[in-house]
């Protein structure tokens, strides 16, 4: 059963919390609430930002049959990526972009010139992102911005200890990032050290967030955003700082540390 509560951040500003039984009943409202954010833009392509990893994967699920029943279309949505492996090809098994491909970009009518990913085969990393941001601007700004959190409170690549004003970078990712994905590297192998990822100030300045988080390995992580105060230790937790639309869509073993 779906429970909705306004939560009272370190900050005094409330984040709207959803609290969801199942990981699909997290994708079924999320991805209604993708719907919303396409269908209020009008006169322009509507523009998401993306994000990789487990969690988001049943909201991809749900978009994937909305566009199947006729609800809704790709035609005229723009993505930006939140982040991308270095020295990983696109078409590697375990970058970034193969896993949008397989898991949303090719069941639906999206048109390949409106994907957007960092390059990270870049030779010119500040040159690359440069350019990111700019792309970002030309569209007209991220409508709405899909978050996951790690363990250790990172959101994007953005790991402890990035600050709030920090832009598209390549950054040097730590041990329990690379830990924590090497699940998905199923060959075995080690996932690449270094990313490119949208920074802090870029993700806060989309029109609407959209953060998620499942499982009770997330619930300290998700205390820590939303309840202590602000610090680049946790960077999730300049959501507080966010003075646009925040939406924390969770199920209940992430939520267990906060007070419901």
């Amino acid at each position: 059963m779906l429970s909705t509560h306004d939560i009272p951040t370190a900050t005094g500003r409330t984040v709207s919390l959803i609290v969801a039984d199942t990981p699909e009943q997290m994708g079924t409202v999320g991805a209604r609430l993708v719907c919303e954010a396409i269908q209020r833009v009008k006169g322009r392509a509507a523009v998401l930002g993306f994000a990789t990893g487990s969690t988001p994967v049943p909201l991809y699920d749900e978009l994937i049959s909305l566009y199947q029943e006729g609800e809704i279309s790709f035609r005229d949505v723009v993505t930006f990526n939140l982040d991308e492996y270095a020295e990983l090809p696109p078409y590697h098994a375990n970058s970034f972009r193969f896993f949008m491909d397989e898991h949303l970009f090719r069941y639906v009518d999206i048109r390949p010139e409106n994907i957007h990913f960092p390059n990270g085969l870049t030779r010119n990393a500040a040159e690359t992102c440069r350019r990111y941001e700019q792309r970002i601007h030309k569209a007209g700004g991220i409508d709405l911005q899909i978050l996951g959190i790690g363990v250790n409170g990172h959101i994007a690549f953005n790991e402890p200890g990035s600050d709030r004003d920090t832009r598209t970078r390549l950054v040097k990712l730590s041990e329990r990032t690379i830990q924590d994905n090497s699940r998905f590297f199923k060959d075995g192998s080690t996932p690449p050290r270094f990313a490119i990822t949208m920074g802090i100030g870029t993700i806060l300045e989309a029109g609407e967030i959209l953060l998620l988080a499942s499982g009770d390995a997330k619930a300290n992580a998700v205390y820590e955003a939303l309840c202590e105060p602000v610090s680049p230790q946790v960077p999730a937790s300049f959501v507080q700082e966010y003075e646009r639309p925040c939406t924390v869509i969770i199920d209940y073993e992430a939520g267990v540390e906060l007070s419901l």
